[in-house]
């Protein structure tokens, strides 16, 4: 169905919560074992209850109807009625990943796949079939189910209802709001609540956030049952609601349905009934839900499909205003001397000028902060990954997180979530062995896979780590030679042989699958990783594991730089790429074929790329021994840049040189110093990849 304007904003903040829900009910399923935690089972079905309530609010019908379902087997699961089994939890992972597709497809307003729905639907009532033949007793239909199956079997509707409504004393910090739920029952007709204060606390003992008061509420009119149970949806489940008809005999009160429908024929009634809401009944009610937040126990986080916005901490914001407060003091103190300076105040002036840097400083390391997300936000899709993968390769895998509260930039957050799917995707397929390889090799039939997260210096660092086979040099060093990668004469260390994994088409897999072995991915990663700046590197032990470890800046706004001199112009490298800088003696220098210079580092032949002839300028010196050599490592190779001098480092803002000019090779960027004048940044690995390709980057070879 189609949101109009005035709704539009409060179905987007549903569809997010929506996501956020999802995630909450797929990490609780995966961390259901065979023994059932009733409070993970609970906070599964209240994340689900609560989409299938927003959904039904908005008139999203077949996003409710199929939700319901899903609730109504958590609900069996929670009440012992149901097993929790192997096979109910990968039908509802499998419910999840439907959900978000249907999430997805109602937002964009496309239509749903509805061959994929009825089928997970018959798996549902499958499952709700031959729980309702089991010979445990059937558990009593919530209240508001019960009295939607009698709505929907035909009852007159009554002149009015009395409601007796009880919360429970969390209802507030669960962010719902009584006074929102009797406002949508005035629109319904003329309206009389008394409350009970009975269970009121004496004040020295009362909580203020807890809610301690119960109603009673007479409503006349003909209206539908269904109307009361929309209203009372979000807090049915954990409250006490009796609902009795105007000259009934008994309250519907949970259990006092004896007659209720099988559970499975339950789902074929509320989404017929749900297909009855109109849009107008949507939108009467969706202003109590507005403010309503998150399901319980779901996380604070963007939503999956919304990479425009983030969620900020108030403290941050707070802080920011309180640094913008210091800086206007900071600006009122410096206007004093607009008129002029008395020589007197030259301290004042200094005090003023260190106040404004200090404030400056901390200001921008506070905004920085704004875009600074924990790298849960990508490690926390990898045990679906792990759980489908490893029953799709009949392997026993524990994986292992750690580290996940450390913090990065939104953005390289966004671009390193790929590759890291991809190195867990083939640790889990080359690295970790079947249980039989690994018992006959004295290891534990379940295979270890660890995602780690930490700071180090100004970087952050993930590794992945597994306990598998390692990596076969032999093989490796076999397939390169077969496919002409690697001469057949050609000698590589250890180091050299685990890196070919990361070549364009490698690939040591027998057979393609759906999984890997087209050699489409490594190299994929490695350049990925460049681009924001990083490095990769693995080492391995074979029949022991590998370690994957990224090397990642925190951020993409700001860049730690070496500031360097050639001629006039001032350039900036990133201190991530810079290994040393040398003086290199004439003795170490040597030219091929009439114009290309090398130099030896050690045991190493480094080609010397000149800036002066990259970007055609005028340089104090031409010859490597008479300037700077700036070793610089990317993508495993290493080049020295010839620069006339070293000025100082400095943490430097990045402007996109493209958006402003041109895509320039060899510069990833721009920024401005202190005095004004625009310094260019080096791109190293598009400066070496640039070398290589006019053939100086061939040249580096192990020295005889």
């Amino acid at each position: 169905m189609t949101v109009d304007l005035e709704m539009a904003e409060i179905a987007k903040v549903f569809f997010q919560e929506s996501r956020e829900g999802l995630d909450v009910m797929e990490s609780g399923l995966l961390s259901l074992g065979a023994t059932a935690d009733s409070e993970n089972i609970n906070t599964i079905f209240r994340a689900a209850h609560s989409i299938k309530g927003g959904s039904a609010t908005f008139g999203f019908a077949e996003v409710a109807g199929f939700t319901h379902g899903v609730e109504t087997l958590l609900d069996e699961m929670r009440n012992g009625v149901r097993p929790v089994t192997a096979e109910a939890i990968q039908t509802l992972l499998q419910a999840c990943d439907c959900l978000r597709e249907m999430i997805t497809a109602t937002e964009a307003e496309q239509p749903l796949d509805q061959v994929r729905i009825a089928s997970l639907n018959g798996d549902i009532k499958h499952i709700l079939g031959e729980a309702t033949e089991a010979p445990a007793p059937v558990s009593a239909p919530a209240p508001a189910e019960a009295n939607r199956a009698a709505d929907i079997g035909g009852a007159s509707e009554p002149s009015g209802w009395r409601v007796r409504f009880e919360p429970v004393a969390d209802l507030l910090r669960l962010r719902n709001e009584p006074t929102r739920m009797f406002a949508e029952l005035r629109r319904l007709g003329p309206m009389v609540a008394h409350a009970d204060a009975s269970r009121l606390p004496p004040l020295d003992a009362l909580d203020p956030e807890s809610c301690y008061l119960s109603w009673n509420i007479d409503i006349t009119g003909q209206i539908p049952r269904g109307k009361l149970d929309e209203i009372f949806d979000w807090v049915d489940s954990g409250c006490r609601l009796e609902f009795t008809p105007n000259g009934g005999s008994a309250p519907a009160a949970p259990g006092a349905k004896a007659s209720a429908p099988p559970q499975a024929a339950a789902i074929d009634a509320w989404s017929a009934e749900t297909k009855a809401v109109s849009p107008t009944e949507a939108k009467t009610a969706a202003p109590a839900d507005a403010d309503r937040g998150a399901p319980a126990g779901a996380p604070m986080q963007k939503a999956s499909g919304d990479s425009g916005s983030i969620r900020v901490a108030t403290e941050k914001v707070d802080n920011i205003i309180n640094l913008v407060g210091e800086l206007l003091i900071t600006q009122s103190m410096l206007s004093s001397f607009a008129d002029g300076i008395d020589p007197n105040d030259l301290d004042r002036l200094r005090q003023g000028l260190s106040q404004l840097a200090r404030n400056t400083r901390e200001l921008q390391e506070s905004v920085m902060q704004i875009r600074m997300l924990p790298i849960s936000f990508a490690f926390n899709r990898f045990p679906r990954i792990v759980h489908d993968l490893s029953r799709k390769l009949a392997k026993k895998v524990e994986l292992k997180l750690s580290g996940e509260g450390t913090e990065l930039d939104k953005t390289v957050l966004e671009k390193i979530s790929d590759p890291l799917v991809h190195l867990v995707r083939n640790a889990l397929d080359h690295g970790l062995e079947i249980p039989e390889r690994r018992v006959a090799a004295g290891k534990h039939e379940t295979g270890t896979l660890e995602l780690a997260a930490f700071h180090e210096g100004g970087n952050i660092i993930i590794e992945v780590r597994d306990d598998g086979a390692g990596l076969n040099k032999a093989k490796i060093l076999q397939k390169a030679r077969e496919r002409a990668l690697v001469a057949p004469d050609q000698e590589l260390t250890d180091e050299q042989i685990d890196n070919l994994i990361f070549m364009p088409g490698f690939s040591t897999a027998e057979q393609i699958s759906d999984v890997s072995g087209r050699g489409v991915g490594m190299d994929v990663v490695r350049r990925n990783i460049n681009d924001l700046g990083g490095h990769v590197q693995i080492s391995s032990r074979e029949g022991l594991g590998s370690t994957i470890r990224i090397r990642l800046p925190l951020t993409l706004a700001i860049l730690d730089g070496q500031l360097v001199r050639v001629g006039k112009e001032i350039y900036v490298i990133s201190l991530l790429a810079i290994v040393e800088t040398i003086q290199v003696a004439r003795e170490r220098v040597n030219t091929l074929v009439g114009r290309t210079e090398v130099f030896r580092l050690r045991d190493e032949y480094l080609p010397v790329v000149k800036l002066c002839d990259q970007f055609g300028i005028e340089p104090d010196s031409r010859s490597a021994e008479d300037g700077l050599l700036v070793v610089l490592e990317a993508d495993g190779k290493r080049v020295g840049v010839l620069v006339d001098d070293l000025l100082a480092q400095q943490q430097v803002v990045i402007k996109s040189l493209e958006s402003n000019f041109k895509s320039v090779a060899g510069i990833a960027g721009a920024t401005i110093l202190g005095d004004g004048t625009v310094a260019l940044i080096i791109d190293a690995p598009g400066l070496i990849s640039s070398a290589a390709k006019q053939g100086v980057g061939a040249v580096a070879a192990r020295a005889a």
